[in-house]
């Protein structure tokens, strides 16, 4: 298959953007250029680390650029020089007019969610930690306002009732790399059909802004259904948490990652045990099973891992944090 003319400048960062990155570079189009975070110092040593995507299109020798500032003069006159007829923009920075308006063809973007559906930096945890059956991807152009642009593309899929979002977001990277080649080519051949978002309003919005640490703590206080939603909505990253206290009084912090729903009713609204299929949290009207977590200072374990060396019967939910939710 002979190279395409039609010239591409790919952004992006995390492994999401990985793959649709490959995908572009399997169906032969012409990645000029890659544009991708600066290496940050991480781990113990603090050494450099760079970038999923910096290290995928170095084994591919594409030419890379890492600028500290989207709007520095020098980069964007290396930008401009590479003549791309496209951007597409997937899990990167937010772009300044001045480059996101450079390419003829405009700069597309991948959304991980059903657009205007939640706009904002965390789209596939919203879905689920909203309980929705359904979510998708969506191509777009990028406007002054964010994740507001003119839609190209939409897929959707359905999401499974334990599905965590480390799961949906493998299946949705799979996807996405299908519409962006899909939607590049449209571009490419000038049957593109954008379609105002405006159109595709149906209901009330729901926004997926970013999702910090103490926005994971686990309200017990809720229908068992809930508060499963919210543990596989942040599954394996970063993950839902709670504060335990045993007999001694002493308070840990508990990641949890696998959850199921139980018809077990609830007979204390602190009191944690267990079960052959896993330990028991008490919510709101049943008790949640949990099956995989993290106790503070140690790594990720099943539950029968964790009762090997220890009593649950010894750890309660903290019912001072409990009671403030």
């Amino acid at each position: 298959m002979e190279k395409s003319d039609f010239k591409i400048v790919f952004m992006g960062t995390p492994e999401f953007a990985v793959c649709i990155l490959d995908k572009l570079v399997i169906e032969n189009f012409s990645i000029v250029g890659v544009i991708t975070a600066p290496d940050k110092p991480a781990g113990r040593g603090q050494q450099l680390q760079e970038s999923a995507v910096k290290k995928y299109a170095v084994s591919k020798s594409l030419h890379i650029l890492q600028p500290t500032n989207l709007k520095d003069e020098q980069f964007q006159y290396e930008l401009k020089s590479l003549n791309a007829d496209l951007f597409v923009v997937v899990a990167f920075r937010m772009l300044p007019e001045s480059v996101w308006s450079m390419p003829p063809k405009g700069t597309i973007n991948l959304h991980a969610s059903l657009l205007p559906q939640y706009r904002g930096a965390a789209p596939i945890n919203w879905a689920i930690i909203n309980g929705e059956q359904e979510t998708g991807v969506t191509t777009f152009f990028i406007e002054k306002e964010i994740d507001t642009g003119m839609v190209i593309e939409r897929s959707s899929l359905v999401i499974g009732i334990n599905e965590t979002v480390g799961e949906l977001h493998d299946r949705l990277m799979k996807l996405g790399a299908e519409v962006t080649h899909s939607t590049v080519l449209k571009i490419s051949k000038g049957i593109d059909e954008p379609i105002d978002q405006l159109k595709l309003t149906n209901g009330e919005l729901k926004n997926a802004p970013k999702i910090f640490k103490q926005d994971c703590k686990i309200n017990f206080n809720q229908p068992a259904s809930v508060v499963h939603n919210f543990i596989r909505g942040l599954s394996p990253y970063p993950a839902a948490w709670c504060t335990l206290v045993n007999h001694l009084n002493e308070k840990k912090t508990f990641k949890l990652f696998i959850s199921d729903l139980t018809r077990l009713p609830v007979s204390s609204r602190t009191i944690i045990s267990a079960s052959k299929e896993g330990l028991l949290f008490p919510c709101q009207d049943k008790l949640l099973l949990i099956t995989e977590l993290q106790p503070e200072g140690k790594r990720r374990m099943h539950f029968k891992e964790f009762l090997a060396g220890n009593t649950i019967e010894n750890w309660q939910i903290d019912t001072n944090k409990f009671d403030e939710e």
